[in-house]
């Protein structure tokens, strides 16, 4: 995962003062246990691959104040090596922390001052198997799972997006509740994890 800058925003955002963050997706040819094509030599692109960036892009700018950040764009690559799961979950936690070292940068540059960020943002996939609730599903738990639910949510447990599916029975709201129980306690978690790494790197999130 790499973020970067660029100043200048789209059109619908030109003259606001607002700055944008978006995320690419791609998939490495040796990601699955054979070989797959790169996307695009084909001349199409997958509708997955299309709504992931999406996803994370919408996760990310969720983390922070765009009115603060100046016309600019920040762009977060997300190249998965190994697909076992949760990728695009993984892709908005790492996101988050290249997130903030760009911002970092800018900061050390005078270009945006304090208050950019406006909280942790991480992912985290829950699946219902077997009739249990599990957190981060290996491929083969995603794979055979009565129901697969991505959950977005800050340090603080509020929410920014939940997708699931049934495959299947549909799931009860009780079961619902408990897969985003046990997402956020994840998500918790995974942002102890996400300061961890931004500490090592000398950078200071206030």
């Amino acid at each position: 995962i790499a973020a970067s800058v660029e100043d200048g925003v789209q059109d619908f955002l030109k003259g606001t003062g607002k700055g944008w963050v978006t995320a690419e997706y791609a998939m490495h040819p040796r990601a699955n246990p054979s070989r797959q094509r790169r996307e695009g030599q084909r001349g199409n692109i997958s509708g997955r691959t299309q709504e992931i960036p999406r996803l994370v892009g919408r996760a990310l700018r969720a983390a922070i104040r765009p009115e603060k950040m100046g016309e600019r764009t920040i762009t977060v690559d997300c190249d998965v090596l190994d697909a076992d799961g949760g990728t695009r979950t993984a892709s908005i936690t790492g996101g988050f922390v290249a997130l903030v070292m760009a911002l970092d940068g800018l900061r050390k540059r005078g270009l945006v001052g304090k208050g950019v960020l406006r909280e942790e943002v991480a992912a985290v996939s829950v699946g219902l198997f077997e009739g249990s609730a599990l957190l981060d599903l290996c491929y083969v738990e995603d794979r055979d799972a009565q129901v697969d639910l991505n959950l977005v949510a800050t340090r603080t447990g509020a929410i920014v997006e939940v997708q699931g599916t049934a495959e299947g029975e549909p799931m009860s709201r009780a079961e619902h509740d408990k897969l985003v129980e046990v997402g956020l306690r994840g998500v918790a978690t995974l942002t102890q994890k996400q300061l961890a790494a931004i500490d090592a790197a000398g950078i200071d999130v206030a």
